[in-house]
């Protein structure tokens, strides 16, 4: 039997045996269990990369126009419009009036010297979205990044950090073929954790001496940051080394601050040590327990079982400070004298209060490759997959969590700290690009209006990423005259409704007919001047998928649901 395209063959036949058992083997029976644990795939699998462009999308253009478009800037400005944009080769070069709202818009506008014409009267702009958690499709999900790459653009993501997106090599070498547009891919961001890389043989980065050396390697091969996680080799003292190094060379920083290492370093004193983002929620309640550093571990607790990591995550919010108490207070506004990003990645883990909505969501037989599908599924060896007796008792003490959450984000908003837009898909039932917007819908559920939540997709990413590289002023983040032309067009105003982002759209009755519809999702994705038709990402998805599922001889339509 040959292997499926771009997997090794112990991964194809792993993953055709995993899905026929779905079909063959009664759901839930001890031979469908005892299977599934058997060709369960690693927890961190490689990555393949994205097969060349030839020839998706069109541009750049030595001159683009964007005719009668409503702009939602990104700045926080309100919307404004019928503008044209003038985009030469890759950089917005005018924005225009282009004529008075409600009345006809006038023929033969200026410039008329354009190589390419975008005709987007009645539509809506917003600058690309960043999303400031990624990891890429790996091998063990999709047959290669070009699965998560076009789910991203069709999103409007046109910016990602991979923390990290794939192997190291990997990732500095589809970076740079995206920075070409060799690939349809976003822009990439290359973080990458310490030590990894296969050129480098200073062994385990687990000493002050032995980080500081890998950061000055890494550096030389290009990276943009550092994954931090707080782990077994990384004690305070080897974290306050790589933030200090990181600062030293220009280099970004954000931190998973697992429970194996927050105790000692909270995200307060990873603040006081010059950490450049918090993502997820680790170490923010642990910053505040009422009872000292220390969580109050059940007796039976064990961090390498996955539901007892994730099922008592909750617990944080009984046993940290209360919202508006001083000790609240105290915390949100140091990280904003420290200069702190919260990276919240609330998408990533909402299945934990609502797990049958996630599993069931609109676009899982449609978009979902069959290997991610068998990858969510509950497994003790891959990682987010931790369903095993998911209670009602469990997804009250997540809504109750996130209650808690969303008021920590607000609130640290409200004072001015910079709040970012990062998804982490790939795991626990969140498709890229799917996963995305949802984290958009959370902000809004968290109290922040839609304009905020925009700029949180946006400039606060932008400055994000640059400021660490001595840039304070991105090139990205907003539509102003100089920015680069990465740019998402819509028919549908996201403000009025964020859910018209998902690739699937949004249900609406017409009230004509009296039928529902499906309305939204993105219309164009315009990444460093070149025009991608988000529909035809989505119908691209759609026929690997298809692909996949017929190399594996299962239906083309439709998932196996246990």
């Amino acid at each position: 039997m040959k292997p499926l395209k771009g997997f090794p063959f112990s991964q194809s036949m792993a993953a055709i045996c995993a899905m026929a058992a779905a079909f063959t083997l009664a759901p839930g029976s001890a031979a469908a269990q005892e299977k599934k644990a058997v060709e369960a795939v690693p927890e961190r699998a490689g990555a393949y990369p994205a097969p060349a462009r030839n020839g998706e999308g069109v541009g750049p253009f030595r001159k683009m126009v964007i005719r009668g478009v409503t702009l939602i800037d990104g700045s926080g400005a309100p919307p404004r419009g019928p503008v044209d944009i003038v985009i030469e080769n890759n950089v917005i070069a005018d924005i225009k009036p282009a004529g008075t709202p409600g009345l006809p818009l006038k023929e033969g506008r200026e410039p008329r010297d354009f190589d390419y014409e975008l005709d987007a009267t009645g539509m809506f702009m917003t600058p690309g979205f960043i999303d400031m958690h990624v990891h890429g499709s790996s091998a063990d999900k999709a047959p290669d990044l070009s699965y998560s790459y076009k789910l991203w653009l069709a999103h409007g993501v046109t910016t990602v950090r991979g923390v990290d997106l794939a192997p190291f090599e990997i990732s500095l070498s589809e970076r740079a073929r995206s920075a070409r547009n060799e690939i349809v891919a976003p822009r990439i961001f290359v973080y990458q954790r310490p030590g990894q890389g296969n050129g480098w043989t200073g062994g385990r980065a687990n000493t002050p001496k032995k980080v500081r050396e890998w950061i000055r390697w890494a550096a030389k091969q290009g990276i943009d940051g550092i994954k931090i996680s707080a782990n077994e080799d990384q004690p305070p003292e080897v974290l306050v080394a790589i933030t200090d190094e990181a600062k030293k060379l220009n280099l970004g920083t954000v931190a998973h601050i697992s429970q194996v290492g927050v105790a000692r370093m909270s995200a307060l004193e990873f603040g006081r040590a010059g950490l450049g983002t918090v993502t997820h929620y680790y170490g923010h309640f642990e910053s505040m327990l009422k009872n000292g550093a220390i969580q109050n571990w059940p007796v039976d607790y064990n961090y390498m079982d996955e539901q007892d990591r994730f099922g008592n995550v909750a617990n944080l919010a009984a046993e940290s400070a209360e919202p508006g108490s001083e000790q609240w207070w105290d915390y949100l506004k140091e990280q904003k004298a420290n200069n702190v990003t919260f990276d919240p990645t609330m998408t990533i883990y909402v299945a934990g209060r609502d797990l049958m909505r996630l599993r069931n969501a609109d676009w899982h037989d449609k978009y979902t490759m069959p290997q991610l599908w068998q990858f969510y599924q509950s497994s003790r060896v891959n990682h987010g997959s931790y369903f095993f007796d998911w209670t009602t008792e469990i997804e009250v003490k997540w809504k109750n969590f996130y209650h808690k959450f969303m008021r920590l984000l607000n609130d640290y908003k409200t004072i001015g700290g910079r709040v970012t837009t990062g998804s982490d898909s790939g795991f626990i039932y969140q498709p890229y690009g799917f996963g995305y917007i949802q984290e958009l819908e959370l902000l809004q559920e968290a109290g922040f209006n839609p304009s905020q939540v925009i700029t949180a997709a946006t400039l606060n990413g932008a400055l994000t990423l640059y400021e660490p590289k001595g840039q304070p002023v991105p090139p990205i983040g907003t539509v102003r005259v100089g920015k680069l032309a990465d740019l998402v067009i819509l028919k549908e105003n996201p403000l009025q409704n964020l859910k018209t982002l998902y690739g699937t759209g949004a249900l609406r009755l017409n009230e004509q007919t009296q039928q529902l519809e499906r309305v939204g999702g993105v219309s164009y994705t315009v990444k460093d001047g070149i025009v991608y038709d988000a529909k035809k990402l989505l119908a691209d998805v759609a026929d690997m998928v298809r692909a996949e599922k017929r190399r594996m001889g299962m239906p083309e339509e439709g998932l196996p649901h246990p």
